[in-house]
């Protein structure tokens, strides 16, 4: 089984599959139209000392940044560990 390590403080996130839009009056959306989503699984870390997220949670990272990489049918993004923004947590309402 072969998997992707990331190394040199990067992160390995998932990357959803987007799905092809259409209008109500059919109109095909291409990709180049579409507004970019900037959240993602982590799936994998390098070596990152003091890492304020872990594997398996989903985080917000900055647009534009990182490698898009096709692995075994996946979608991926390799990103350095400072383009990470925010990650998403549950909490509870008052």
């Amino acid at each position: 089984m072969k998997e992707l390590q990331p190394i040199n403080q990067n992160v390995l996130i998932e990357i959803a599959e987007e799905k092809e839009q259409k209008t109500s009056s059919g109109i095909y959306i291409p990709e180049t139209a579409k507004e970019k989503k900037a959240f993602g699984k982590v799936v994998s870390m390098s070596n990152i000392e003091n890492p304020e997220i872990s594997v398996g949670e989903t985080v917000l990272y900055k647009e534009y940044s990182g490698t898009k990489v096709e692995f075994e049918g996946k979608n991926y993004l390799v990103i350095q560990y400072a383009d990470i923004l925010a990650k998403i947590v549950e909490t509870e309402e008052i």
